[in-house]
């Protein structure tokens, strides 16, 4: 999209907020024209979380499915609008209800702790959830000694190396982060010796204990926050969030290990899919009022054991 097309459509985006009173979520790897539309940029949970605290009635959520669904359990009053309804995440869609069900038949004493990044069907069936922020501490908080762990293996093996407690985990995985292997991470520290190599927790075990950092996505903005200016750092997480630390940092080097960090499902919207939403209010999420219910029991759960976090 050229130039003056791009600044017509954010005009129009613009006006249609203001007259909806909407409020405009936009998660860190969706596109950079999408991001200076944002009331609130962050991850997912926090988000949601800024939007139910806002006298808003109407939130847009720049986001795949199940980050919208959350922000609709935690603010059931409000019209939450997905501007692209076929945005999902291959992960969340790993985990099904009915294989959930048979996994805690198998394992009666276990609790489910249900990553963020899950359907709210899935949340419904579970016990507790959590954030990659926060997940070590959730499972060291309750009192089950066994827990089964969904939808990320990668996650669940982090959390494994800083709990005694035993781990049933979940073989699902985010496309992305997996993507990520420890020969490029290797190649670009040769190349730049002096560099530091953050991490998210959903990458895998041998990539992990390369990294002078392993954080959650918001974790980073606060990391690189911290480190001197011409610090180099290899970011191991979607390439968005790398875009967004080059321009918020300008005199620090970010590096990406791999083109193939990058979630398609986020690079779904676009400025023109946000405007139908905001000229038609559809389409909206919405989840069925049992289900909501107990879903937002098990984030209730959360917030409870983490406050902020």
């Amino acid at each position: 999209m050229d130039e003056r097309r791009t600044k017509a459509i954010t005009e129009q985006i613009l006006q249609l907020k203001s007259e909806r009173k909407a409020v405009f979520l936009v998660h860190y790897y969706q596109r950079p024209e999408i991001h200076v539309l944002a009331d609130f940029l962050g991850d997912s949970l926090g988000l949601s979380r800024q939007a139910a605290a806002t006298d808003a009635q109407v939130i847009v959520f720049c986001c795949v499915h199940f980050m919208a669904e959350t922000a609709a359990i935690l603010s059931p009053q409000k019209t939450v609008l997905l501007p692209e309804m076929k945005a999902g995440c291959p992960m969340a869609d790993m985990v099904d209800v009915d294989g959930l069900l048979d996994l805690k038949a198998q394992h009666p004493d276990a609790a489910v702790v249900s990553y963020v990044n899950t359907t709210a069907r899935v949340k419904a069936e579970s016990d507790i959830c959590c954030t990659s922020a926060n997940a070590i501490e959730v499972v060291n908080a309750i009192p089950q000694r066994k827990v089964i762990f969904v939808p990320d293996k990668n996650l669940a093996h982090w959390v494994s190396r800083h709990t005694d407690k035993t781990i049933i985990p979940w073989e699902g995985f985010c496309p992305p982060h997996d993507s990520l292997r420890r020969e490029m991470v290797l190649a670009l520290k040769e190349k730049h010796p002096n560099a530091l190599f953050m991490c998210h927790p959903e990458c895998r075990p041998e990539v992990i204990d390369l990294a002078d950092k392993v954080v959650s996505t918001s974790g980073m903005a606060r990391y690189v926050q911290g480190l001197p200016e011409g610090a180099t750092v290899i970011v191991g997480t979607e390439r968005g969030m790398t875009e967004r630390l080059r321009r918020d940092h300008p005199n620090k080097t970010f590096l990406i290990p791999t083109d193939w960090l990058l979630c398609p499902n986020m690079k779904k919207m676009t400025l023109e899919s946000i405007r139908n939403a905001l000229e038609t209010m559809q389409p909206v999420v919405r989840i069925e009022s049992d289900i909501a219910d107990r879903a937002r029991l098990a984030l209730t759960r959360m917030l409870q054991v983490v406050g902020g976090s």
